[in-house]
């Protein structure tokens, strides 16, 4: 655990001597100790800890919010606050910042340590997402360019079932040759079902591709096809379970 760097923020000498003492028992490194919003903000920049024990109320004053502002905007890195008054409009104030946890003062250590455990699994399994999130516009950008090649071929139709086809040009779905009305996001639900004709279109992209960045879950996807199914006369949407859907040839 001494690879994990703890930056404390804290102008009471006697808690950060406490802080030090608990954390290194603990087995965390701590890189350096501020005692203000200029020193902590250099010290920041300086030896980058893997998380930061923020006192809320630096010098009586609201600093500590000001550096958790600072920290969410210019280094994004999990921040607990220390707080001597569970109850304050301050602490009110501080939850805008959205900390990864709080320890009330006097604190005991193997809450200190706990705290500290969950904060870093919940930074670690943002990060996570937010690289998912890249590579599903990842995802998406290649497929709208391979949906500009398609378009340009010679032959911008896919035929699926035994009387369906999908004109990519066009965005539309036909069956015997009648065009098939459909909403918005079943219509670029066949797109991309029509573009990976022959794979599986699994529920993450799906949800990048129709939805963008709008939250939705597995079950959008799930309704959305529940929908398509019940306007198309032959059962052409594939379920590939638990993974996605796919086009019958």
């Amino acid at each position: 655990m001494s690879s994990i760097k703890i930056l404390i923020i804290e102008d009471d000498d006697v808690t950060a001597l406490n802080l030090t003492l608990s954390l290194e028992a603990f087995g965390y490194e701590v890189v350096s100790v501020a005692n203000d919003k200029q020193s902590a903000q250099k010290k920041l920049k300086i030896y980058y800890p893997d998380i930061v024990l923020i006192d809320i109320e630096l010098k009586g004053q609201k600093e500590g919010i000001e550096i958790a502002q600072f920290i969410r905007t210019k280094m994004p890195r999990p921040f607990i606050y220390l707080t001597a008054h569970s109850g304050s409009n301050t602490l009110i104030n501080a939850k805008q910042t959205e900390p990864y946890g709080y320890i009330v003062k006097p604190f005991e250590p193997l809450n200190l340590h706990t705290t500290i455990q969950m904060a870093l699994y919940r930074f670690e399994e943002e990060q996570k997402r937010f690289i998912n999130i890249d590579e599903l516009k990842n995802n998406k950008e290649d497929l709208e360019k391979l949906l500009y090649v398609k378009k340009s071929s010679d032959k911008p139709i896919v035929e699926f079932g035994k009387h369906y086809r999908h004109d990519i040009s066009l965005g539309e779905t036909f069956y015997k040759n009648q065009k098939i009305y459909l909403s918005k996001t079943e219509n670029a639900f066949i797109r991309l079902l029509a573009v990976n004709f022959g794979r599986t279109v699994d529920f993450e992209l799906a949800m990048s591709y129709i939805w963008g960045e709008e939250y939705v879950s597995v079950n959008s996807v799930r309704t959305l096809v529940w929908r398509l199914r019940k306007k198309l006369s032959e059962d052409v949407i594939k379920n590939a379970s638990g993974i996605g859907y796919y086009l019958e040839g």
